[in-house]
């Protein structure tokens, strides 16, 4: 067998600039029928779970990763550049679960993202069904996409507890009628989007907790965006990121809030400034 240095010149350029494409294969443009691919990580203390999550993302697929830390106090941050993660955000201080999302979307947005999906860095989504999302939205079917935990019969095997189950169907009945609509779940922290529907919602005035996931629901409905809903696997373990019973209860209180300020909204009877 020939040595590097018997080889001609062109096969050892040729052998190495293919090294080097299958070492750096992230720096390279994947693109989804020509849509460049996002994916946004808001994350907190997700130091222990972020590799794992990181290393089953589809980069045939995905173009760019951007991670934003919400002022961790564990190292979430240098296990994110040890990684290569391309765009590493920390903020300053704690701006809460919805903050950190207005800074996600905003930096997707301002790197030219076509297809934005957001990925939770602690392993309770699994990262394979970003192809299936991806190509719902670069196919043009749907221009919103939620990974649904409760399609299926596997939320309670997956391990959520029995009372968030409850509330969660609870919830999403009664957010159906108030909406006028049909998701299995409104409560998923997996989702993708198109750059349009991004750009065409004003979500920089959304609550900074965990109702900014509900208003941005009611302004995608409002603006007459469809989604449309993949079944995902339910994944509770120690290290997976969760609110405690009384932070959910008052999720669940804001909750019908937003589906009751949406519905009056409708009616012409108020006029819900989230929805402008």
């Amino acid at each position: 067998m020939k040595t590097w240095s018997q080889l001609p010149a062109a096969a050892v350029s040729l052998m190495a600039l293919t090294s080097y494409i299958s070492l750096n294969r992230r720096s390279f443009a994947a693109m989804y029928n020509g849509k460049k691919v996002v994916v946004v990580m808001p994350a907190y203390r997700a130091a222990l779970t972020l590799e794992r999550t990181y290393r089953e993302i589809p980069f045939d697929l995905v173009d760019e990763v951007i991670l934003v830390d919400d002022h961790s106090p564990d190292n979430t941050v240098e296990v994110a550049r040890q990684l290569g993660i391309q765009h590493v955000i920390r903020h300053d201080i704690n701006k809460g679960y919805g903050g950190n999302q207005k800074t996600c979307y905003r930096k997707a947005l301002e790197i030219g993202g076509d297809i934005v999906v957001m990925l939770h860095p602690d392993y309770q989504y699994t990262p394979l069904l970003l192809t299936a999302m991806i190509s719902i939205i670069g196919n043009g079917l749907y221009p919103v996409v939620f990974a649904s935990r409760i399609l299926g019969k596997g939320a309670l095997k997956g391990g959520m507890p029995m009372y968030k189950y409850v509330a969660n169907r609870f919830l999403t009945l009664t957010q159906n009628i108030l909406m006028n609509q049909k998701l299995s779940e409104y409560h998923t922290g997996y989702r993708a989007f198109s750059g349009e529907v991004l750009r065409a919602l004003d979500f920089t005035h959304n609550d900074d907790d965990f109702i900014f996931d509900n208003e941005m629901i009611a302004q995608i409905f409002y603006k007459g965006f469809e989604i449309a809903e993949v079944t995902c696997p339910t994944k509770y373990f120690e290290e997976a990121s969760s609110i405690n019973f009384r932070r959910s209860s008052i999720y669940g209180l804001g909750v019908l809030k937003v589906s009751l300020l949406y519905r009056l909204t409708r009616w012409g009877l108020i006029d819900w400034n989230v929805l402008k």
